[in-house]
């Protein structure tokens, strides 16, 4: 369990530090207090205006191209919501949600119920990928 905790708390942070760079910003915010407004409402507050901190951070970092200092924010906020769910396992799903909405695309589930497949070919190899029908071009 405490695996599963840490790699959903890995992608959680991820998606929310990415969020924080972005317009829709404020949903990762929002998203983030509303669970410590649930498990510890003394200190919610303080959390979100932290979020805000943070997104000043992230923005300097992707400006000057600082990487490290992205994945410093990534790793503070994974230990964060590890610890969070570790004291309130009944967020896992509420977690997983913001993963859905936030994290980035190949980690988000299909809307319409698909299948995502990546492939990578080399060499002289050929890939042939079809959800229903395929018509294959020997150019």
């Amino acid at each position: 369990m405490e695996s599963e905790l840490a790699a959903l708390a890995s992608l959680a942070a991820s998606a929310v530090v990415s969020g924080l760079a972005t317009a829709g910003w404020e949903s990762a915010q929002r998203a983030i207090g509303d669970l410590w407004r649930r498990a510890h409402p003394e200190r919610a507050d303080t959390v979100v205006a932290e979020l805000g901190e943070a997104r000043a951070d992230v923005l300097a970092a992707r400006r000057d191209g600082d990487e490290r200092a992205e994945r410093e924010l990534v790793g503070e906020w994974q230990t964060r919501l590890r610890r969070l769910l570790a004291a309130h396992p009944e967020m896992l799903p509420d977690l997983r949600r913001i993963v859905d909405e936030m994290g980035p695309p190949e980690r988000r589930p299909d809307r319409r119920g698909g299948i995502s497949v990546t492939a990578h070919a080399s060499g002289g190899s050929r890939i042939n990928v079809a959800g229903r029908d395929l018509t294959v071009d020997g150019r």
